[in-house]
């Protein structure tokens, strides 16, 4: 391995009170299924050399990385620029609730590079970090593959910015509950291997 290799995984199933609502900054828990799905994912990622284990600070995600870190013998290191978008005013309100209280911003995946959530973030700020907090990851590994826990949107930004779409075009790319995808890094290049796969 010439560079940084980052298994990319998005957060399994959250709690059931989560079905149909939007929350970003929320921070619910696992769903038993979530559970059961974070087990399986380190069953799949535990054969891997990893250096590393990196994780959003929300409990999902944390939760997600959690029986991968146990596996392996480390702690899971928590990297701020990895959480979820903050929707602000829209956070907890069902699909429909934000369609007819927030119609613009309810909309906003359809061109999101614009997009602004009262109370909440842009989301050309949250590119912003989740792509330097990458950056900053395969900095810091060169020639070690790390596994780096996060979000539909911030996982999202970080694929985008390695294959250099714009970010009104973000959502072409498909992120599942549990998601792995893998861009590795060399001089600072990144090539993107995988996207949003079952298992490596």
């Amino acid at each position: 391995m010439n560079g940084a290799r980052l298994v990319l995984v998005r957060h399994t199933e959250p709690d059931e009170s989560m079905r149909g609502r939007i929350y970003g900054r929320l921070d619910p828990d696992l769903s038993d299924a979530g559970r059961a799905h974070a087990e399986r994912l380190a069953a799949t990622l535990g054969g891997e050399a990893v250096a590393a284990v990196y994780s959003s600070p929300q409990r999902r995600a944390l939760a997600t990385a959690a029986p991968l870190a146990r596996r392996l013998g480390v702690e899971t290191i928590v990297e701020p620029g990895l959480r979820e978008i903050d929707f602000g005013e829209l956070e907890g309100l069902s699909v429909a609730e934000a369609a007819e209280r927030y119609p613009v911003e309810a909309a906003w995946m359809h061109a999101p590079a614009a997009a602004a959530f009262p109370g909440g973030e842009t989301v050309s700020a949250v590119c912003r970090r989740a792509v330097a907090a990458a950056r900053a990851i395969a900095e810091r590994h060169a020639r070690e593959a790390v596994v780096v826990f996060g979000h539909a949107v911030t996982t999202r930004a970080i694929l985008a910015d390695a294959l250099a779409m714009p970010p009104d075009a973000m959502f072409r790319i498909d992120q599942s509950y549990g998601g792995l995808s893998i861009v590795e890094w060399f001089d600072g290049n990144p090539v993107v291997r995988v996207v949003n796969a079952v298992r490596l």
